[in-house]
């Protein structure tokens, strides 16, 4: 090759290379999902968890719970991610630490060792339960998964010694029929088992917002609601898209013996614009019930 051929060989590839390194840098400015975690990167104002506990609503790196199978050097692992719907079968799973081996020992968070919420990727089908552990530290739990799809996974829980709690969050696949379920309009009142729940509050992006639940039955309010995991109520809020998981703080302290109702109030910080989809759990008269709401989050 002679000499001016190499040369304009030579600046040919020098373009190609400032050529993609221009679309790469085009490619993230733009990217939606990109763009959320940069915006949410900062931490929210914390909230106080029952018992005085303070809780960050972003892990360390600035995302979300539950968008990671991993954090803080541990790992939550499913012992099979393949199911079949309609058949009920052991979930088992371990939460490795950073010894690389399975985590034995937990701080208590709303009166359980671990909880595991369970919902498909349409955001139907929610289940919050908890598992049992061996002596191994493995958990399982017999669960019915009800259809076919892609089925998020999240375990919450503050493994001993550490001072903050984790939400690590993964997917498993499910045979069978999958006929997806249209996300409900958002609304202010849920009806469930004869109880009617109206959520009140204006929530807002970027700071904490109170939501508040009032509970009636046969247009009575309730006002007998039982203790449920240390509180009134457990609330869990999952970001539409990518099923972000949000820490929710409840306002009053539930004793066993203690009766609430009819109005459960909660913090809970949006940390961007979108749609958001709440799942509040209440006991009364011995059985716990489950009301679903679907909030738009203003910019």
């Amino acid at each position: 090759m002679n000499r001016a051929a190499a040369l304009r060989l030579g600046a040919f590839a020098g373009a190609l290379v400032l050529a993609f390194g221009a679309a790469f840098a085009i490619g993230s400015a733009v990217d939606p999902i990109a763009a959320a975690d940069t915006a949410s990167s900062t931490p929210a104002a914390h909230g106080e968890e029952m018992g005085g506990m303070e809780q960050a609503e972003h892990d360390e790196g600035g995302q979300l719970p539950g968008l990671a199978v991993s954090d803080a050097e541990y790992t939550f692992t499913p012992a099979t991610t393949s199911f079949q719907s309609g058949a009920k079968t052991q979930l088992r799973f371990t939460i490795q630490g950073p010894d690389g081996k399975p985590v034995t020992q937990y701080t208590k968070t709303h009166e359980k060792d671990l909880h595991l919420i369970v919902v498909r990727r349409d955001l139907s089908g929610f289940h919050h339960v908890h598992p049992r552990m061996d002596a191994t530290g493995a958990w399982s739990i017999p669960l019915t998964f009800t259809s076919g799809g892609t089925w998020r996974l999240y375990a919450d829980f503050q493994a001993a010694g550490q001072d903050r709690k984790l939400t690590l969050g993964t997917d498993v696949n499910v045979s069978g029929s999958y006929t997806p379920v249209p996300l409900a309009k958002p609304a202010s009142t849920y009806s469930v088992h004869g109880y009617d729940v109206t959520l009140q509050g204006s929530p807002v992006a970027g700071r904490e917002s109170e939501l508040t639940f009032q509970i009636s039955r046969g247009g009575t309010p309730v006002t007998d609601l039982q203790p449920y995991l240390g509180a009134f109520g457990h609330l869990v809020s999952l970001r539409g898209g990518d099923l972000a998981y949000l820490h929710n703080h409840p306002a009053q302290h539930a004793d066993p013996g203690m009766n609430g109702g009819p109005a459960i109030t909660f913090g809970t910080t949006f940390p961007t614009a979108g749609t958001y989809r709440l799942y509040l759990d209440f006991q009364h008269a011995g059985a716990v019930h489950t009301a679903e709401f679907t909030v738009e989050v203003p910019s």
